[in-house]
Formats: structure tokens, C-alpha cells, sequence
């Protein structure tokens, strides 16, 4: 135990990165306190609690026809699609339900009793959003030291959108996907690092490929249209292991069945449910025409600044710095740039997908791609201007989303 307690794991860094984490939460826990006095519960969100509870509870899978008969009305999506999700497994419904599947007092929800049941249903996208901005600040401290760990940290914490759906705030419950996509791309990347070391790999590398598949079932299972991931994830490591891209294939497929088995799992293994869900499913609904439409970019460019303010000044400022300078230019920065920018222009050719889908899941990348190209600014000889200005957008930004929030009491 004293050896794993060390000040490698458990430090000043660790301490400060904890703190970030706890205001985070905190900022979530008073927004979904709000949001609860004043009944800030969709039909959308009834539908989907319901439909989770009664598949826990022995009754049909959630996302199918036999679940149109609600005490809500049933979502344009699912009503237009033969009563089928074309969005989400059973997954994304059984999430916020299986707390109140623990209750069985619990089990009738309506919207009468939202004060009661709605912060067990929100505990889960609450413990989503702390894992990913854990996983968020571990990424970019191993890539560009404590500085950029902080610099993300403080960028994902004070982000209105990642409390907004951590909090489910006139929000889609959408952070499982979010971390499961995050976790998905890094996870692969980290299997590819190990796979140098001279051991038997596949065996040796169970741990990361269970998060692995953990990571692609949840992040598949929560929006389908992130199937993407998957083969992103390959040539990720068939990218970073040219020399044992066998062993790299091995892996990902032990995960990818791995994976499907867990996904399997959340139709409570009914081949036939699985089946006819996944046969309606919509995994990759681009709308070609919204690329040639100029409000689909005002729209990408008004969420994302609206996500996090600062990025409006950071990010084209990184963007220009990665264009001009050669140094900042290594697989580091350029891996999260890549797989935001897959995202976004995914975004913009999926306009009509519920919440804000790939937007919301490219920032958590852009966040690690700034905090690269800031740290690497910051090893240059005008590391002082370099610093005040980024203390200064940060303080600003920090300040700012304080006061928004605050506002919500008035």
C-alpha cells in the first residue's frame, strides 16, 4: 500500500488537478440543483428514464416499437423510424435509469416527482463529466507536462458546454459518448506505445484492451454514428506500431469483440432485439447538401465558441502557431487536431442529429490540442508574455463562467 501511495501518483500536480475536478462538479451540482427547482425535465428525458426502468425492470428493450406506448409522447426520431432509435442502443437508456432500478419505489417516474428521482438519473452523466476531464487532464499532462495538464484542465472545468451536459441543463445526455469516444482514441494510443516493450503483448495488455472495449462499447452504444471510432482506432495503432501492426490487430479486435459483446449485453442478450435495432439504425446520417450551406458553418462556429469562449481566441491563435512553426508540428498536437477536425466536419454534415453530437465530442480534443501548442509556446524565449496572456485568458475565462452561472439565480 506505502508503495502505491508515492508522490509520483499522489502530488502537488495530482492535489491542484483534483481541485480543478472538484469545482467542476460543484459547478454541475449547482447547476442540476437549479435546474430541479425549476423543472427542467424534456419529454425527451421522461421518454428515455422510462423506457431504461422498464427494460431493468423485465419489461421490453428500450428503443423499440413496444415502447411507444409512454406516459409521453414518443420522440419525432423514434416516431418517424417504425418506433425504432436510430440513434442510440439500449445503453443510452438503461444509464440514467438503472439508479432508480435500485429503488424499486422508484420505479414509476413522472414529472411530478422530478425533485426526487432527477438527481439520481443525473449521477451517472456527473460522474462522466469528472472521468473525462480525469482522462483529459492525465493525456495532456504525459504529453506536455504539468502545464499543459493545467492549461486543459482549467479549459474543460469552466467550459459551459461540458457542465451544461454533465448537468443535463437543456442538454441531450451526451458525455458517455464523449468519454467514450475520448477514451477510445487514447486508449488505442497507448496500447500502440506498449506494444515496443519486450513481452507477450496481447496477454500482457488486458487491462488497456478491457478500457478499450469498454470505451468503444460505450461510445457506439451512446450514438451509433461514432462506429467512426473503431477504425480510427486501428490506424492509430496500426500507425504507432509499424513493426508489430499483428499484435496491434489483435488487440483491437480482441477489444472490438469484446465490445460487441458488451453492447450485445445492454439488449439484455435478445439476438433478435439486437438485430432489428441495429438494422434501423442510422450510423452515419450525413446530409451532403449542409456542406454547401453557410449556415451549417455559423452554426458549427456559434456552438463551439459558445462551448468555451476562451477557444475563440486560443484556438485560431494555436491553429496559426501549428501552421508556421514547424516545432509544434509532431504527432502529439496533430493527432487531437485531426480527430477534432474529423469531428466537426462530421458535425457540420450531421445538422439534424438531437443535441450537439460531434460539436460537443471534438472539444475535449481541441482542448488537448491547444494546451499542446501553449506548452510548447511557453518553452520560447517569450515564455513571460506567453504566460500573462494565457493567465489572462484563463482568469477571464474563469471569472466569466462564474458569472453566468450566478446569473441563473437571479
Amino acid at each position: 500500500m506505502g508503495r502505491f501511495f508515492t508522490p509520483e501518483r499522489f502530488g502537488r500536480p495530482q492535489f491542484i488537478g483534483g481541485m480543478l475536478l472538484l469545482c467542476f462538479l460543484a459547478q454541475c451540482a449547482w447547476l442540476v440543483g437549479r435546474g430541479l427547482q425549476r423543472s427542467q425535465d424534456a419529454p425527451g428525458e421522461m421518454f428515455q428514464v422510462q423506457a431504461g426502468v422498464r427494460q431493468w425492470t423485465g419489461g421490453p428493450v428500450a428503443g423499440m416499437p413496444s415502447n411507444a406506448a409512454e406516459q409521453v409522447p414518443v420522440p419525432p426520431e423514434l416516431e418517424s423510424n417504425g418506433g425504432y432509435d436510430p440513434h442510440h442502443s439500449p445503453l443510452w437508456y438503461l444509464i440514467p435509469a438503472a439508479p432508480l432500478a435500485l429503488w424499486p419505489k422508484l420505479t414509476h417516474v413522472d414529472s411530478m416527482g422530478i425533485a426526487y428521482w432527477g438527481w439520481l438519473v443525473r449521477a451517472p452523466y456527473l460522474v462522466f463529466g469528472g472521468l473525462l476531464g480525469a482522462s483529459l487532464w492525465y493525456v495532456a499532462r504525459r504529453l506536455y507536462g504539468d502545464v499543459g495538464g493545467y492549461i486543459a484542465l482549467v479549459l474543460y472545468c469552466f467550459s459551459p458546454a461540458m457542465i451544461r451536459s454533465s448537468s443535463l441543463w437543456a442538454a441531450q445526455p451526451e458525455m458517455g459518448a464523449a468519454w467514450g469516444a475520448f477514451g477510445a482514441i487514447f486508449t488505442a494510443m497507448a496500447v500502440a506505445h506498449t506494444l515496443y516493450a519486450p513481452r507477450e503483448v496481447v496477454l500482457w495488455n488486458w487491462r488497456r484492451t478491457l478500457l478499450l472495449a469498454l470505451s468503444l462499447a460505450l461510445a457506439v452504444g451512446c450514438q451509433f454514428s461514432l462506429i467512426i471510432v473503431v477504425p480510427l482506432a486501428l490506424a492509430f495503432m496500426l500507425y504507432l506500431a509499424p513493426t508489430r501492426r499483428g499484435a496491434a490487430a489483435g488487440i483491437w479486435a480482441t477489444s472490438c469483440v469484446l465490445g460487441a459483446l458488451l453492447l450485445y449485453g445492454s439488449y439484455f442478450f435478445h439476438p433478435r432485439a439486437l438485430w432489428e435495432g441495429l438494422r434501423h439504425a442510422t450510423f452515419l446520417g450525413i446530409t451532403w447538401q449542409a456542406f454547401g450551406m453557410m449556415g451549417a458553418y455559423r452554426q458549427l462556429l456559434a456552438q463551439v465558441t459558445q462551448g468555451s469562449p476562451a477557444l475563440t481566441l486560443a484556438l485560431p491563435v494555436s491553429l496559426l502557431t501549428y501552421s508556421v512553426w514547424p516545432r509544434t508540428r509532431y504527432f502529439g498536437n496533430t493527432a487531437p487536431l485531426l480527430v477534432a477536425g474529423l469531428f466537426l466536419v462530421l458535425g457540420i454534415g450531421t445538422p439534424h442529429y438531437p443535441g450537439l453530437g460531434f460539436q460537443l465530442i471534438a472539444m475535449p480534443f481541441l482542448f488537448v490540442f491547444v494546451a499542446g501548442i501553449i506548452a510548447d509556446l511557453l518553452e520560447t524565449r517569450y515564455r513571460n508574455l506567453v504566460l500573462a496572456s494565457v493567465a489572462g485568458l484563463l482568469a477571464a475565462y474563469v471569472i466569466w463562467n462564474v458569472i453566468e452561472l450566478a446569473r441563473l439565480a437571479a
